[in-house]
């Protein structure tokens, strides 16, 4: 008999019974996923998954400190489950003491689901989207475009049970739509994105048509140089450029003196004005369309997470406050070193505080300058400085005198995001934006266009 056909807070219970360790702690996480593909204006495919991982964390107390150790397995059997736990047991006699190690969280109420049976997804997901996509391969056919892309939809069920006798559960969902509009010789391309929960909020009509517009503006070709110009930083752009922020804002590293929040002569820029708009950089697991996990939810260790935080409560945190620097992400452990608080990573982000404004109206604000798509390919130049460098994609157009002229060539830029926020001269309207670099780590997201004049496209890319 496998795991599965076991409710998972009775594997969660199962393997707590069978430690044998000072410490356990165990995850199980139920997941399902449903999907579609098309190419061509036409469904290619469609599936529904479904699967369990088991995560056994053993705490072993010795004469020199406290020891980890971390077993993940899928299609764990009932035989196979003593086994895993005996394994995370061995990883921690193995392994030194663990460097974060922190008693165990106690005292967090238990969660009133914890027995229920998971949450699944299932093809119904799509039920109103899938025939509005339909609609929309006729209305591109019509019209002389080509729509490729795929809708996924993820639900995840975590169960975490404790030694210490915390016993909570959180249901994820995790929706992602992209969508490109391709003309039919393939010269020009459109992309857009959409995060959502369960695909009730997203119209595919209205991104067909946002699409239809874009490659009416690249039917004009216009080649720029490398240089720097006025750019319009969409959400999407926005999102993956201070994500990438997020994660390197950690305490430990900042106060050790290797990232952009280090203070020269030591310690770290907690405190600082980072930009003079009143912009506001949040992360809160109760944020109306962007909810995530209220505790913390730690397969392993690193920079910016503890096993030995699991099940710790989180609460709305700004990372950033009208401008300043107010937290770096911190486990209990790197907060002891720092004398910082304990600010554990949250799994959305939010930047509010810009104006009232529309992409459309910020364009329509701009005497001349560049419109971005999306961005790809970001990677870390130099983390003392938090440059990055990455490519534009799917659309880069020539804006003068409030009207989008034409379509330009594609650019490598090399920026820092924090940079960025110091020289941005305008922040839009805040709304929810799919991160399309890290959509498959990262997409509870919410975020203005900005406006900067002087953003550094470094070279000319010939990437379509």
């Amino acid at each position: 008999m496998s795991a599965r056909t076991n409710k998972p807070h009775e594997v969660v219970e199962r393997a707590l019974e069978l430690s044998r360790a000072d410490g356990c702690v165990v995850i199980a996480d139920e997941e399902s996923t449903a999907n579609l593909r098309w190419a061509g204006n036409a469904l290619t495919t469609n599936g529904v998954t479904r699967g369990r991982t088991l995560t056994v964390i053993a705490t072993v107390d010795g004469r020199e400190g406290t020891a980890s150790g971390v077993v993940s397995r899928s299609a764990v059997t009932a035989d196979e489950l003593e086994p895993l736990v005996r394994a995370a047991e061995a990883a921690a006699r193995g392994a030194g003491p663990a460097e974060d190690a922190q008693p165990l969280v106690t005292g967090v109420p238990e969660s009133p689901d914890f027995t229920d049976a998971p949450a699944e997804t299932s093809s119904a997901v799509f039920a109103d989207f899938a025939p509005a996509l339909g609609e929309s391969f006729a209305r591109a056919g019509a019209g002389g475009r080509e729509l490729y892309g795929f809708a996924n939809h993820e639900l995840v069920s975590s169960y975490l049970g404790t030694s210490t006798g915390l016993r909570l559960r959180h249901d994820q969902p995790k929706g992602t739509l992209e969508l490109n509009a391709k003309s039919p010789d393939r010269t020009r391309s459109a992309w857009a994105g959409r995060s959502t929960r369960d695909f009730k909020d997203v119209d595919p009509a209205a991104l067909d048509a946002e699409l239809a517009v874009r490659l009416g503006w690249a039917e004009r070709r216009i080649d720029l140089p490398a240089g720097r110009y006025e750019t319009l930083l969409p959400p999407t752009a926005v999102a993956d450029l201070l994500i990438y922020q997020m994660w390197s804002a950690t305490a430990r590293d900042a106060a050790e003196g290797r990232t952009v929040f280090s203070k020269p002569g030591g310690g770290t820029r907690v405190g600082e004005k980072l930009t003079e708009l009143p912009l506001t950089l949040r992360s809160d697991p109760n944020e109306p369309g962007l909810e995530t996990a209220p505790f913390v939810l730690a397969h392993s260790s690193g920079d910016d997470a503890s096993v030995f935080d699991n099940g710790l409560p989180l609460t709305a945190t700004d990372w950033i406050r009208e401008g300043e620097l107010k937290h770096l992400s911190s486990t209990r452990h790197s907060a002891g070193l720092t004398g910082l608080p304990v600010t554990p990573s949250i799994g959305n982000l939010v930047l509010d505080g810009g104006a009232d404004r529309s992409l459309e109206e910020m364009v329509a604000a701009t005497e001349r300058g560049l419109l971005l798509t999306c961005l790809w390919y970001i990677r870390e130049v130099d983390p003392a400085t938090l440059l990055l460098t990455g490519l534009t994609r799917d659309g880069v157009y020539l804006v003068e005198n409030g009207q989008v002229v034409g379509e330009v060539n594609n650019f490598r830029f090399n920026e820092s995001p924090v940079d960025l926020l110091g020289r941005a001269t305008e922040a839009g309207r805040t709304e929810k934006t799919l991160p399309r670099e890290w959509s498959d780590w990262f997409t509870r997201a919410a975020m203005p266009a900005l406006r900067v004049p002087d953003f550094n496209m470094s070279s000319v890319s010939q990437g379509v």
